[in-house]
């Protein structure tokens, strides 16, 4: 399948990239974010491998391709005003989804890298009962010692945490501080460590991915 058009959407004025069905005809709607220094079209290359067609699929695309400029573990000032204007982003979508009728349950946030960081962070900030979260090897965003005290609740959301236990970029131990804050905000959590695995998204990932799109479809009940 290949993208749709570009189109524009009111997401905090960025761009806003598509492919798959219109929202109309959509029996669930992805939010894909991109990692550093890509595109909206790249992270559509995920879009054959989730192998869903009933379903639309929106990137935005980062100023510049880079959501934010340090590491997602810098002290947060070194991340700013960059980081502050990415946060805005991702809700604003969300909200627009919702406003054209597409219920929460079947909006699904999924990232890779930079941007599995910045959904997962947004997620956290705006808790609901979502169709569900993917994090291809991204963590909360933050220096050590953060402690991320949202009071929110993802209401059984199943959210897929996936990364490498050798990652360059993404610690495991953030990987699995992430997991922990989202199990304690109601989240239903399948975390999976893949040994010596290089920064890519592999085909387990996709597969369990494939289940919560299943899932905000409506065809399956997902669980770990």
């Amino acid at each position: 399948m290949s993208p749709a058009p570009e189109s524009t959407a009111n997401a905090g004025a960025v761009r806003v990239a598509s492919a798959g069905v219109a929202l109309r005809e959509a029996r669930a709607v992805v939010i894909l974010t991109h990692g550093r220094n890509a595109s909206p079209e790249n992270i559509l290359d995920l879009v054959p491998r989730l192998d869903r067609h009933d379903v639309a699929y929106l990137a935005p695309a980062a100023p510049g391709r880079t959501w934010y400029p340090q590491s997602f573990m810098a002290e947060t000032a070194a991340n700013e005003p960059s980081l502050s204007a990415s946060l805005r982003v991702l809700p604003a979508l969300v909200d627009q989804v919702a406003n054209a009728g597409i219920a929460r349950d079947r909006i699904v946030l999924m990232g890779f890298s930079q941007g599995a960081c910045l959904t997962a962070e947004s997620a956290v900030r705006h808790a609901a009962r979502y169709g569900g979260i993917v994090l291809f090897t991204g963590g909360l965003i933050g220096p050590p010692g953060t402690s991320w005290p949202y009071s929110g609740s993802f209401d059984s959301t199943p959210v897929f945490l996936g990364c490498s236990d050798v990652d360059p970029h993404v610690p495991l131990s953030r990987v699995e501080e992430s997991a922990e804050v989202f199990r304690r905000m109601g989240a239903d959590v399948t975390m999976r460590i893949y040994p010596g695995m290089a920064h890519v998204v592999n085909d387990d990932e996709i597969a369990f991915a494939q289940r919560i799109l299943d899932g905000a479809r409506g065809d399956v009940r997902v669980t770990g």
